[in-house]
């Protein structure tokens, strides 16, 4: 099947505003200062569908609309008829907990949480900075447990930066919170199947030598037809920190085991792109990034637009929900109003 690229406008949901969507042409916004960061510095085709106009549709999942009427602003671009039905859920986010509880009416990462329960996945992936500020233990207990915390035996946690913050140590309170759940194997990054998929959670705080050596011994071993991957710093952004370097390699090497997905947060918004290499070129046989820094955290703004960048979304919060079959994947945004906010193409895996 030939691949169709298109425009981000054909991607829009409405109307964008400055603080809640761009298009390819947006002009660069005014940086703001930022506290310095405290991280380490260290063939096959695809086939996918293209959205199709078609008539309302609604959809349920657990309660959360995943469907809105066609041509509303809130609406989500339509699928191509045909495409392949989740053979299991989960749902994903980044940048979650703020040192907040529900009885703040402003607090978002209870509401998100709701959509979690709502949606039931089989498992959920968080892509680091899980608790605000400094990640101690006293606060992943007095917040983020309060909400996310309900799903705490089904998450696959990775830390971010603000993990490394905690005063008692890096990752101190992180791993002390979520114990063998994010140190299944001794080390802050690590892999799980799930049917005919594997994923691998890495520690982009550190990527070293070491950690690197473990993910080319790790996907030399998989088995399984579909790969995909997180970790908190995204190679591509066009948020407020922007691209991450610290990745190139690890893409490079996913992209060489034919990985269909990473999953990215550290910048606050919500973002898609279209397949590329490590050195941002499109590329059909490329890896698929998402970013979901939407969990709950003070959004960022939109600064610089990245090639191949599909659909960016600020000042929303909600979960990513993953529809994974043995041969593809998809998603959709839900925010915390229930309403599905973007729909990604259905992607085949290589």
């Amino acid at each position: 099947m030939t691949r169709t690229w298109l425009d981000a406008q054909d991607f829009r949901d409405g109307s964008p505003t400055p603080t809640q969507e761009t298009d390819m042409t947006s002009p660069r916004a005014e940086k703001p200062v930022e506290p310095p960061q405290r991280r380490k510095t260290p063939t096959g085709s695809r086939r996918w569908g293209i959205p199709a106009a078609a008539g309302a549709a609604l959809a349920l999942a657990g309660g959360v609309a995943l469907w809105s009427n066609a041509g509303r602003a809130d609406a989500a671009p339509d699928r191509t008829a045909g495409a392949h039905a989740a053979g299991f859920t989960a749902v994903a986010a980044g940048d979650i907990a703020e040192r907040c509880t529900a009885s703040d009416s402003d607090c978002e990462h209870p509401k998100t949480a709701a959509l979690v329960k709502q949606i039931d996945p089989a498992f959920v992936l968080t892509m680091g900075d899980n608790q605000y500020d400094d990640a101690r233990l006293k606060d992943f207990k007095r917040y983020y447990d309060t909400s996310w915390g309900a799903f705490k035996s089904k998450t696959h946690p990775a830390p971010g930066n603000h993990e490394t913050y905690d005063p008692e140590g890096e990752l101190a309170g992180y791993k002390s919170y979520f114990g063998s759940v994010a140190y299944p194997k001794g080390k802050s990054y690590y892999s799980f199947d799930q049917d005919n998929w594997h994923f691998i959670a890495l520690d982009s705080n550190s990527l070293d030598q070491t950690q690197t050596d473990w993910l080319k011994a790790d996907l030399a071993a998989n088995s399984k037809k579909c790969v995909a991957a997180y970790w908190h710093h995204p190679l591509f952004s066009s948020g407020e920190h922007g691209n991450d370097p610290v990745s190139r390699p690890v893409w490079k090497l996913l992209q060489d085991a034919k990985a269909e997905l990473v999953l990215n947060g550290h910048d606050h918004h919500y973002e898609r792109f279209a397949p590329q290499n490590a050195d941002g070129k499109a590329d059909e046989n490329g890896i698929v990034e998402l970013l979901a820094g939407m969990g709950g955290a003070n959004p960022y703004k939109i600064e610089e637009v990245q090639p191949n960048s599909e659909k960016r979304l600020t000042d929303t919060f909600g979960v990513v929900k993953l529809n994974f079959t043995d041969t593809g994947f998809s998603w959709e945004l839900v925010g915390t109003d229930g309403k599905t906010k973007d729909r990604s193409p259905a992607y085949q895996c290589h």
